[in-house]
């Protein structure tokens, strides 16, 4: 208790966050100055940097994340290789910033989702929901020397909520407005809306899953080029096709039941795996869809999900979607996005990326770790019930010393 009492007494901490996305390219760490906590919190980053995985860790990963195959000698090799490797990305940031690991305060890390079940489904004689992250705490706690926090989702979920989103707190904190309605968009492997009305209060944010961000046209491209390429650089390949209606209503139609579900409500990959691929891009093959229209489809299936977000479940239209994440970087998908938004009489939601407003948008949700945790450290309740569907306000992370 020593260590938490010396860093309530500090005006200013030195924080990391740690965190490793749907995406499964690589872990980002983020170094923060943070004074401050709750809705006096101010953050300013330091440095930003991305421990890139490898592709045998990348197809380890994925088999693991499929909760297809595997086991428990797996999740445990898993989950110590992932704390190494968080480690390892920490020491890498402090050493771009020119500052010494043992001036860091304290770590926030999210670590890697390999299973998140939020409905509750049979099993073993009842009904269970759950979550998995993996990333040993305890191994960045030795090498680091710093207080932890760690595992976040498990006490939203004990509370009744379905553990995610979990960045809409920190998205309250430091980007709601008094005169203003916003919206902030991120496309990872799962894309996710938060909604901040003007003035709101906490209970009033609303934020939820909007379906997927760049994971299909991840798996899609991965398919066509034979593993070759894993991402479609800005867009381009999507870009050069033509976007199908028939393969857009055959997702729509798939995805139905979740597009039309009223929030709270979380998606992952276990809706968008292996065998949904397979189906899709079968589809695609009947019908007659060349690998450009196919993406280009696919790309646009990400813009229309986040369009029927913002339909039908905004009760006033933001300012803006400020967009952030890998998405922010892909020009096709951006362009989608104003498009369909224009298409369908929202025009008047200007669409930015995180960076027209001085956001790093890589590192935006590593920051999120490290408010996450200083609100833990400080013992005050940081999830969003109104997002999460939490039945009470909780304090979230496993404290490692």
């Amino acid at each position: 208790m020593e260590k938490l009492r010396r860093l309530w007494e500090k005006k200013k901490l030195l924080g990391l966050g740690l965190m490793s996305g749907t995406s499964l390219d690589g872990m980002d760490a983020a170094l923060v100055e943070i004074e401050g906590c709750g809705k006096d919190t101010k953050v300013k980053l330091r440095e930003f940097y991305t421990q890139p995985y490898s592709k045998e860790l990348r197809a380890l990963l994925l088999e693991a994340v499929m909760g297809e195959t595997g086991g428990s000698r797996t999740v445990c090799c898993l989950n110590t290789l992932m704390g190494k490797i968080a480690l390892d990305a920490a020491l890498r940031v402090c050493e771009k910033a020119g500052v010494s690991p043992a001036d860091v305060d304290f770590a926030g890390s999210h670590g890697q989702t390999i299973y998140h079940q939020s409905r509750e489904i049979p099993f073993g004689g009842t009904g269970v929901r759950g979550t998995l992250q993996i990333g040993e705490a305890s191994i960045i706690a030795e090498g680091l020397g710093c207080v932890v926090v760690s595992d976040f989702r498990v006490r939203d979920m004990a509370a009744g909520g379905q553990g995610a989103p979990l960045v809409p707190y920190t998205e309250y904190l430091l980007y709601s407005r008094e005169d203003e309605t916003t919206a902030l968009q991120n496309i990872g492997g799962i894309g996710n809306i938060t909604i901040l009305p003007a003035g709101s209060s906490l209970d009033q944010v609303m934020a939820f899953d909007t379906g997927p961000g760049n994971m299909i046209i991840d798996a899609v491209i991965s398919a066509i080029s034979g593993g070759i390429q894993t991402y479609d650089a800005a867009g381009a390949m999507a870009g050069r096709g033509k976007v199908s209606g028939g393969l857009l209503d055959y997702m729509r139609e798939k995805d139905g039941d979740y597009l039309q579900m009223p929030p709270p409500k979380s998606t992952g990959r276990e809706s968008y795996n292996a065998d949904y691929i397979r189906l899709l891009l079968e589809k695609a093959g009947t019908l007659g869809l060349s690998a450009e229209d196919t993406l280009a489809s696919v790309t646009c299936y990400t813009a229309d999900t986040i369009r029927i977000a913002l339909e039908r479940f905004c009760p006033v239209l933001p300012r803006r979607l400020i967009i952030g994440g890998g998405g922010a970087r892909n020009e096709t998908l951006l362009g989608y996005i104003k498009r369909q938004l224009a298409d369908h009489g929202l025009g008047g939601c200007a669409v930015v990326s995180a960076g027209e407003m001085g956001i790093n948008a890589d590192a935006k949700e590593a920051v999120a770790f490290a408010v996450l945790a200083n609100e833990t450290l400080h013992g005050i309740c940081n999830n969003a019930p109104s997002a999460t569907g939490a039945a009470h306000p909780v304090i979230m992370g496993k404290i490692s010393f």
